[in-house]
């Protein structure tokens, strides 16, 4: 009996290490999917190369340096002395563009400008991945308040079909009255069960998003609450211009191009290389009948070469014409892309106020659908209305319960995505 009950417990101590939740808040889970979610991963790899690779070497600025060594042992044999050579040689060789038309300098800048360039587009994955982040964890909020309220009314159907059932054995009501409460109650227990499956689905997508595996088990702390921000449509645009990441991406793009062109009109100028070195050879001839003869020779040499392309049937010309060709696709870009986000703000500005003032009116309707139901509930008890009249108001409440909770969540998605096209989302939900 000892061991059974010692078993026992040990079995409760597992489950309750595997079903333990952890409390999980907003801010928790954005910094979770920072560390942990796979694209962020990947992108910061990326940008981790574009700064290795960004410096003078890679540009070109340094001479380059080698060495080689090589030793050579024959026999020989002839008619009139045969012979052993041994020949030993070595030298360093040093190899170096002093001047290339400034394109070690234009290299070394568009390096920077990459590096730059994938740092922005480490800082757009964090955006998208804040944004998403906070709209999975709303979206389990509200999830898990529509399960609250689908649970509140299936509990009121069943407290109604067990009403029904001790007033049909005291003969005030009949079969029929007690099979539509029992429809009601089994209608809003599928609800409730569907809401349920919802609610995990919802937290799983979170998990998802935040890098950890399905397992782990999270209570959520949060408040599902509306923001009550106000915002001015000419700061939004302030804001957006300066501090948007895409169209900042978009102008060291361009910078890129600009510095292509740069480039290309380089192979205009003259080139000067150096080339230095040494070598030393030491040989060593064994004759069978004859002395031996040793030599050895030092050498050391420094050249400068100047080089420059006459004519390479226009090759630099038509270079130079299509680098300048795409640096103006990129201004168009430039313009297209500040186009379409001027519109998208002005369009999500229109989205968040008219989503406030719909908080406002389901605000104002589920209170009136409560009180309704009060209302109907004592009528109900009393006699003074029938069970369809009475479904009827169950069902107004639960509808204008849900349109609360879903004008809720909206107005937070349009508030993360103002925040995300001006460029605030980082800075507002930034972890320190």
């Amino acid at each position: 009996m000892k061991m059974k009950l010692i078993n026992i417990l040990l079995l409760l101590c597992c489950t309750n290490v595997v079903f333990a939740q952890k409390p999980l808040s907003l801010s928790k889970a954005i910094t979770t999917a920072l560390e942990q979610n796979y694209d962020i991963v990947v992108v910061k790899n990326k940008q981790e190369q574009a700064e290795i690779n960004n410096n003078w070497g890679t540009a070109g600025r340094w001479p380059s340096l080698s060495m080689n060594l090589e030793s050579q042992n024959s026999k020989n044999y002839n008619d009139n002395d045969d012979f052993n050579s041994r020949v030993l040689s070595g030298g360093v060789t040093m190899n170096w563009t002093l001047f290339d038309g400034f394109s070690v300098n234009i290299s070394k800048a568009r390096l920077a400008e990459l590096e730059n360039l994938s740092k922005g587009n480490t800082t757009v994955l964090i955006e998208n991945t804040i944004q998403s982040v906070i709209l999975a964890y709303n979206q389990v909020l509200l999830e898990k308040e529509k399960l609250s309220i689908t649970k509140e009314v299936m509990e009121l159907s069943n407290d109604r079909y067990e009403r029904t059932k001790v007033a049909k054995e005291l003969g005030s009501l009949v079969t029929f009255d007690v099979l539509q409460a029992q429809n009601a109650f089994l209608s809003d227990k599928a609800n409730y069960l569907l809401q349920q499956t919802a609610y995990k689905n919802a937290l799983r997508d979170l998990k998802f998003v935040m890098g950890e595996q399905p397992g782990s088990a999270y209570e959520i702390t949060d408040s599902f609450l509306p923001t009550d921000d106000t915002y001015e449509l000419t700061d939004l645009k302030a804001k957006m211009t300066s501090n948007n990441q895409s169209l900042k991406n978009q102008y060291m793009n361009l910078s890129l191009l600009q510095k292509d062109v740069a480039l290309m009109k380089s192979e205009y100028l003259p080139r000067l290389s150096l080339s230095a070195g040494g070598s030393l050879r030491d040989s060593k001839t064994d004759y069978q009948t004859q002395p031996t003869i040793n030599s050895d020779s030092r050498l050391l040499f420094g050249n400068l070469t100047l080089s420059y392309s006459l004519f390479n049937g226009g090759k630099r010309k038509r270079a130079v014409q299509l680098a300048k060709l795409e640096e103006e696709v990129g201004k168009v870009n430039i313009d297209k892309l500040t186009h379409s986000l001027d519109n998208q703000l002005s369009n999500l500005y229109e989205f968040y106020v008219t989503r406030k003032e719909l908080l406002n009116v389901a605000t104002e309707n589920l209170t009136a659908a409560k009180l309704n139901l009060q209302i109907a509930e004592e009528k109900f008890k009393n006699g003074a209305i029938n069970s369809f009249n009475f479904r009827d108001v169950q069902l107004i409440y639960m509808n204008a319960a849900q349109q609360k909770l879903q004008a809720i969540y909206n107005l937070v998605d349009s508030q993360t995505a103002l925040l995300r096209i001006t460029g605030g989302i980082i800075q507002e939900y930034q972890q320190n």
